[in-house]
């Protein structure tokens, strides 16, 4: 046998055991963490039916059929219709856009934002890190959703002003985990090597501490997403969130979860389950990320 060929059967060797451990390691994850294998399945699910959800169903998710109001689910609506006429399946599937857009643009600005200030709370220290926690202690004294409403109300309603109300609470949440583990890699000498060596705040920051914190970040990011997606509903519902004709689970619960509560359940109980079900998803998510990313609990 060549050498060309000695190179090309030892790669598919490497590559097919590449393959294998790759299997393993999926069906040891599920069989350590099913709960967190279910919660991911429902984090893809969500994400696919946001983007395909116009080859999903035939209906228009915006368009009223008042011949078609308060349809039980049948062939023709699987979900049955709202007090509109207008599909509920065809609404929650495009309401996955809004609550996944909502959620990961809220948990992203708000996780980044955190680990931005609390790497540099933490590194600086002295002054500076004290009057950060003490304005943090100011912003975590209250609720996630008395913060979201207060801002709501100064604001308006609206996506974008619904992202920024759910991001401000989030940032000192974030900041205050990142900045406790950031604490702990400030002392390390490596640290203090880059600084003798001259290195400029910035680049310590984003290159020596920065990436050491990211295990916690990924953690607090996986469970803001779901905050996110729980408070949207909830400003949605009060009335102060996304407005109508957008299709928003919080926004359908509110149409049909007093008034039809009785005579047409299926227009409350149908989005009631796809916020559980999404929610429920991603916090068992994050806590396969928690459990999969922290040492002491990977070695249990």
């Amino acid at each position: 046998m060549s050498t060309v060929e000695e190179v090309q059967v030892h790669a598919g060797v490497e590559e097919l055991f590449d393959q294998r451990t790759w299997l393993q390691r999926a069906a040891n994850l599920a069989r350590k963490q099913p709960l967190g294998v279910f919660g991911g399945i429902v984090v893809v699910v969500m994400v696919f039916m946001a983007i395909f959800a116009p080859w999903l169903t035939p209906y228009n998710p915006e368009a009223n059929s008042f011949e078609h109001m308060l349809v039980p689910p049948g062939l023709d609506f699987l979900l049955g219709t709202d007090q509109f006429g207008r599909d509920l399946l065809t609404r929650i599937i495009y309401g996955a856009r809004t609550a996944l857009f909502v959620g990961t643009v809220a948990a992203g600005v708000g996780a980044f934002g955190g680990l931005v200030l609390g790497v540099g709370s933490a590194y600086f220290g002295g002054k500076i890190d004290l009057i950060f926690q003490r304005i943090m202690d100011v912003f975590m004294a209250f609720p996630l959703i008395i913060m979201a409403l207060a801002v709501v109300a100064i604001f308006g309603t609206g996506i974008q002003n619904v992202i920024f109300a759910i991001t401000i609470p989030f940032i000192p949440r974030c900041a205050r985990v990142v900045r406790s583990n950031a604490l702990a890699i400030r002392e390390i000498p490596y640290v203090d090597a880059a600084r003798a060596m001259g290195f400029s705040h910035t680049r310590i920051i984003l290159r020596h501490m920065a990436p050491n914190v990211m295990a916690p970040f990924l953690i607090m990011l996986t469970a803001f997403v779901g905050q996110a997606i729980l408070i949207e509903a909830s400003l949605s519902y009060l009335g102060l969130g996304v407005q109508e004709p957008t299709p928003a689970w919080g926004l359908m619960l509110q149409g049909g979860a007093e008034e039809y509560v009785e005579s047409a359940p299926w227009v409350a109980v149908f989005p009631g389950l796809a916020i559980t079900l999404a929610v429920f998803g991603f916090n068992l998510f994050g806590d396969a990320v928690r459990d999969t990313l922290d040492p002491r609990l990977r070695s249990q």
